[in-house]
């Protein structure tokens, strides 16, 4: 009879519990770390309330699956021999952020400390282009990824997949106007092209993405718990932060601020309505009243952050058209924005995507409508920020989420040599 044969159903339980609390205190050390900076290991009892010998068990474990490394000593000890620090080690775990958007692909790859080991961009006309040659061209572009991840001799945490339209859970966008596409099966489409991977491969709004990535760019400079990013490119999309989770709405489809009604007749919108607050702040629209059909910067083989070098030459030399043009958008701009920080009351209101590139000119119209359309106090206490992470913004939050699974779960990553946990 075997050692598994001869167990009663309670001896089954408490190891199962046993793995599930070892589990749960892996998790516990590597994000105290990730979010206190390298500490002591009679530090880390100290703060998380667990007893030395277990933390010294659980850090050998995760130094052993290369998601910590030993440091220098602490010298913070006035007496005493010193401790040894350990720290973040995320050299050796990556996620991937990949993104569609109308007139662009792009992918990054992040190690687990943040730092990216590959980001590309490349000009696509998207809108022209039918889902599944879109999709393939994106496949190219992770598999590059993925290369280079394999490069370091690394170990891949996840894919995430970013896209500009309504996403629901099982991975279908079921609806992008600006791209012409609904409903689109992307994630089952993906998985087939890269082989039914055995990592795991998710699906989200760029908007929702971007949000996250611009919550832990601010929280890095002080407490941040409730943010709305407006993320502008071809559409307005609009991510939420609330107590420090994403606001998702009751079916996932939170978000879609590009579509409040509040603009007059007139242009039609990419969803088929007019009225649309995108049609009057969306880059389509500055581009309209900016620019000539012919004019270069509109042209889409070209990447957007050229084309808006193009316009902020323009705006910096004093031309008359362009400032006008940006004069209107910021207007608009500070409409709808005043109208979600009454609704929403965010610490911050963060400008992504194009606005952030043409915030020397839209920053003070938002700013000003807010002061002026708030019904709260010092329009209740919400600062426009300009995020720094620009069009990669989307990417990074993606790679963030596939690697957010490794500090949720430590023991999805493998140790040293054993390869990716199954």
């Amino acid at each position: 009879m075997t050692l598994t044969e001869g167990r009663r159903p309670g001896d089954r339980a408490v190891a199962a519990d046993h793995v599930s609390l070892r589990r749960n205190n892996l998790s516990v050390v590597l994000r105290h770390i990730r979010e206190s900076g390298p500490k002591s290991r009679a530090r880390i009892a100290a703060d998380t309330g667990l007893n030395k010998a277990t933390v010294s068990s659980l850090v050998a474990e995760l130094v052993e699956r290369g998601l910590l490394r030993e440091g220098s000593a602490d010298s913070s000890r006035a007496l005493g021999r010193p401790g040894q620090l350990v720290e973040l080690d995320g050299s050796g775990v990556c996620g991937v952020g990949a993104e569609i958007n109308v007139d662009y692909l792009a992918v990054t790859a992040l190690d687990l400390s943040g730092e990216p080991v590959l980001e590309r961009r490349v000009p696509v006309d998207v809108a022209h282009l039918d889902p599944g040659a879109t999709l393939d061209r994106l496949t190219e572009l992770i598999r590059e990824a993925i290369a280079a991840v394999d490069a370091r001799n690394g170990q891949l945490a996840g894919v995430t997949l970013a896209v500009p339209g309504l996403v629901q859970d099982e991975g279908t966008l079921s609806l992008a106007p600006n791209l012409g596409w609904g409903p689109v099966a992307v994630a089952d489409e993906m998985r087939a092209r890269l082989d039914d991977p055995a990592y795991p491969l998710l699906i989200d709004n760029e908007a929702n993405l971007a949000a996250l990535a611009a919550y832990s760019e601010l929280r890095q400079d002080g407490p941040v718990q409730d943010l709305v990013l407006l993320t502008g490119a071809v559409g307005v999309g609009g991510g939420m932060v609330s107590n420090g989770h994403l606001l998702r709405g009751g079916r996932g489809y939170s978000g879609e601020v590009g579509h409040m009604p509040v603009a007059p007749p007139g242009r039609t919108c990419g969803c088929g309505r007019t009225g649309c607050w995108e049609t009057v702040v969306g880059l389509s629209a500055l581009l309209h009243q900016a620019t000539d059909v012919d004019d270069p910067v509109r042209d889409p083989s070209l990447d957007v952050e050229q084309r808006l070098a193009g316009i902020t030459q323009r705006a910096e030399a004093g031309d008359a058209r362009t400032l006008a043009a940006l004069g209107d958008v910021g207007a608009w701009l500070g409409i709808g924005g005043a109208i979600l920080v009454n609704i929403l009351n965010p610490d911050v209101l963060v400008l992504g995507g194009y606005f952030a590139a043409l915030g020397p000119w839209l920053k003070e119209p938002l700013e000003i409508a807010i002061r002026d359309r708030v019904i709260a106090p010092d329009g209740g206490g919400c600062r426009v920020v300009r995020s720094e992470l620009g069009f990669a913004a989307a990417v990074r939050g993606g790679a963030q989420i596939a690697l957010d699974q490794v500090f949720v779960d430590p023991t999805v990553i493998g140790r040293a040599d054993q390869g990716v946990a199954q």
